[in-house]
């Protein structure tokens, strides 16, 4: 599709007024727009304000992050925090302060969770603010970027490829612009606009240029919602938060006839003192409820923005981290993420003869009939100097669809010349003696185009029908220092990289093996792939380098993966990569790309640095794994302390602990070791079923736990008598019940480094500190009575320690995760 200029010198409308679509369907939000005055220079800066004081300003909240007092909300407000402090204030009426200790360590973790949280807030506040799309807008006949919230209604706003509209208007001026709707109308096939068309906010241009008049600004632009919720910060969608909220759900479901049995059944076993059953109905209570976990997720998902942020990594959804994590194929753009934007012209190699002199005049002048040059047109300017003035009649915009632009020239002698520039295969019939010549310097990773005179008119049925060469030109692309590292960590990560590029595929090949890249050496042709996604996704598994890959191929390669089970991320930095990027799973965009690819990725590498996504994915596996086994410590926990619960109210018994208990054991097997052990590196590939995985190993350890400690306890209650015979029972059951819980710990930790078998030394410690100094003896009510019952209880833990190690390794095989 080719456009003439349609912008008269004097601002009129040309012939025929404003173009509508015939198809299109009208809805209430999209009217059809009322004809706006065309005015070349803008608004003035008197309008402006006017505008401004009108509150005629597009002043769509886009935020990054949950605000504070989300944030604040969302920590403190609870399922959890509420049934907690409700049982904090009973045991204030009616326990010692040592028995509070529980709700303490509440309000600390909720303090650590939103402090977490602000900082993170904090840092993709001002990660968004640099990588904030910044349209260009016309204002007193000069053209300058201001932030999108800053644009008024009536603002001429330019556009080029691979801007993102941002705002509801209507076409002012165009030169071939060519824009996609794909994101709002699910139509891939571009739509090319001319003055008087709407342009709809959410779309972007894929060809061409021009500018438009804002019509709707704010709110009532359309997308405008869709926008704010596409960009906000979020904890939600993803495997991990989902997961644990189903865990939650199911504790609840049993927490809440368990509590009930035993607050009756304590009532009834002691009578005679209610102060006494209630401490000990709320010891039995608190520690099913896993608290700390949703604590832990926040944590470590907040200081995960935190860290990437330092490498200029905005993530603009919270679970990109681990989505990023769980990918099994990466497929790269070859342009702009294993290559550098810019180009060098290396050679001018002429064909058949032709002059030099002309060739370049050619070049420049079709460098300069494109207002905004890509990479290649302005590698080509910059190599050819201005000869002679020639004037552009009609232009056709480089399109990554056709893999060609072109120009018509009014040349100095009156003549007049049509002109294609792109690439040679496409340009030429297979089998040309050219490409013969143009695939040796693919192979050596140059990248080369065709400069062809057209033998018809530009808007003709086959523009490239008897294209005559003229001269090749051959670019040198840079590559980025950096990606053979990346793609060596990928390979070493089990990770597939997939190289998909709309350039030559010979040349991609060549490229991609000066990287290193594992199967470079066979490059298919996407032209040649079949369209069926079965047989598309056989050639993806069989082959990893690329070429002449359409948007739409792009798009459908990476569904083709998807279908075969496989976790993709997708990298790309131009207009053609948006379509793609948007049905990956992760998107990943660069910060130099443009502002389509941005708004569409999860993640932003602000740094332009293809290097920063190892950081990314190792991040993401370090906050799914810790979580995982930080998980299997609180699951196991609730799990035991629902089944003593059960015990007890089935056999008439007093609860054996009271809530500094459970407060001093949880702190130790679960607390102080769980924030760790949720931070330390892990470079573990996230797997799938995470309520599977946690619970196959949270239920029998919770079973055996409980088990031990309840065996113990009985045991107790036969072996001492008197009036301090509770006493001695509950420390001889808490014993083992540490015993037991440190030895969870220990498993989980594996494998060892240095600082976990430290970890889990210095808890154990701390125990025995309790045991042997007398105040915290007396403060935690812990007295070992004689010395039968205390190395029975430590014998009864090993042999649950023995039972654990088996039960373990026969759930591995039973139930692989």
């Amino acid at each position: 599709m080719t456009q003439r200029s349609e912008i008269n010198s004097d601002g009129a409308e040309p012939r025929g007024g404003p173009v509508i679509d015939a198809g299109a369907e009208l809805d209430p939000v999209h009217p059809v727009p009322t004809p706006v005055r065309h005015r070349p220079g803008g608004l003035s800066a008197d309008e402006v304000a006017e505008r401004i004081a009108r509150g005629e300003v597009n002043d769509v909240p886009v935020r990054s992050s949950r605000s504070a007092v989300d944030i604040v909300r969302g920590n403190v407000f609870t399922r959890f925090n509420a049934i907690i402090g409700v049982l904090w204030v009973i045991m204030f009426l009616v326990a010692p302060f040592q028995d509070t200790l529980f709700g303490f360590v509440i309000l600390a973790n909720t303090g650590i969770g939103i402090v977490q949280e602000l900082r993170a807030k904090k840092t993709l506040d001002g990660l968004a603010v640099i990588g904030e799309a910044k349209p260009t807008v016309r204002r007193d006949g000069v053209a300058g970027e201001v932030s999108t919230s800053e644009i008024v209604l009536g603002d001429l706003i330019e556009l080029g490829p691979g801007d993102k509209v941002v705002v509801d208007g209507e076409v002012a001026e165009a030169d071939g612009l060519e824009v996609d709707e794909s994101l709002l109308t699910g139509e891939a096939d571009p739509v090319l606009k001319r003055r008087g068309d709407r342009m709809m906010s959410g779309s972007f241009v894929v060809a061409g240029g021009g500018a438009f008049t804002a019509t709707k600004v704010g709110r009532e632009a359309y997308a405008a919602q869709l926008a704010e919720e596409a960009s906000r910060f979020t904890l939600v969608h993803s495997e991990l938060r989902s997961g644990i909220s189903t865990i939650l759900k199911y504790v609840t479901w049993m927490m809440v006839p368990t509590a009930l049995g035993l607050i009756v059944s304590q009532l009834v076993a002691k009578g005679d003192n209610v102060k006494d059953s209630v401490a000990r109905t709320v010891g039995g209570i608190v520690p099913m409820i896993p608290e700390g976990l949703v604590l832990l997720t926040s944590v470590a998902f907040a200081i995960g923005v935190i860290r990437l942020g330092r490498k200029q990594c905005l993530v603009q959804e919270l679970p990109a981290i681990e989505g990023l994590a769980r990918v099994d194929v990466v497929c790269l753009d070859k342009t702009g993420t294993l290559t550098e934007g810019g180009m060098d012209v290396a050679e001018l190699r002429m064909l058949d003869g032709r002059d030099e002199d002309r060739v370049r005049t050619v070049l420049r002048a079709l460098g300069e009939s494109d207002p905004r040059p890509n990479a290649s047109l302005q590698a080509i300017i910059e190599a050819c100097p201005d000869r002679q003035e020639w004037h552009c009649t009609e232009s056709l915009p480089f399109s990554s669809a056709r893999k060609y632009s072109g120009a018509t020239f009014a040349e100095g002698s009156g003549r007049s010349s049509t002109w294609l520039l792109g690439a040679p295969d496409v340009l030429l019939p297979p089998g040309a003696p050219v490409l013969r010549e143009v695939d040796g310097l693919n192979r050596q990773g140059l990248r080369v185009l065709l400069l062809a005179r057209a033998a018809g008119a530009l808007d003709g049925p086959d523009a490239t029908a008897g294209a005559r060469p003229t001269a090749l030109v051959v670019l040198q692309q840079r590559l980025r220092p950096d990606a053979a590292d990346t793609l060596r960590y990928f390979e070493e990560q089990d990770v597939a990289a997939k190289v998909i590029s709309g350039d030559n595929a010979v040349s991609v090949s060549a490229v991609a093996g000066k990287l290193g890249l594992p199967g470079a050496a066979t490059a298919v042709d996407a032209r040649t792939l079949p369209a069926e996604r079965e047989a598309m996704a056989a050639e993806l598994a069989a082959n990893a380098v690329f070429g002449r890959v359409t948007p739409q191929q792009k798009r459908d390669m990476v569904g083709a993966l998807q279908s075969r089970g496989h976790t993709v991320a997708m990298t790309g930095d131009g207009v053609n990569d948006v379509l793609a990027l948007k049905d990956a799973d992760i998107g990943v965009s660069m910060g130099s790309g443009s502002e389509a690819t941005k708004a569409v990725a999860q993640i932003v590498l602000l740094n332009n640095s293809f290097a920063t996504l190892p950081s990314v994915v190792a991040e993401g596996r370090r906050v799914i794994g810790n979580i995982t086994r930080v998980a299997t410590l609180f699951l196991t926990k609730t799990v035991y302390s629902v089944l003593l619960a059960v015990l007890v109210v089935c056999s008439q018994v007093e609860y054996p602990f009271l809530p500094r208990h459970l407060t001093l054991l949880s702190t130790l097997t679960i607390g102080v070791p769980a924030f760790f052990l949720a931070l330390a590196p892990n470079k573990e590939r996230a797997r799938p079923h995470f309520v599977r995985r946690v619970m196959r190993y949270a239920i029998p350890a919770g079973i055996v736990a409980a088990g031990a400690t309840f065996t113990t306890y009985l045991l107790a209650r036969h072996h001492y008598s008197g009036p301090g015979s509770l006493a001695a029972e509950t420390s001889a059951a808490t014993l083992t019940l540490f015993l037991v819980a440190l030895w969870v710990l220990a498993i989980v930790a594996r494998p060892y480094t240095w600082w976990r078998v430290c970890l889990v030394a210095a808890m154990g410690l701390g125990f025995l500190i309790v045991l042997a100094v007398p105040w915290l003896q007396d403060f935690f009510a812990l007295r070992l009575v004689g010395t039968t019952m205390p190395w029975a209880a430590v014998a009864i833990a090993a042999t649950a320690a023995a039972v654990l190690e088996f039960a373990w390794r026969w759930v591995d095989r039973r139930f692989p995760a």
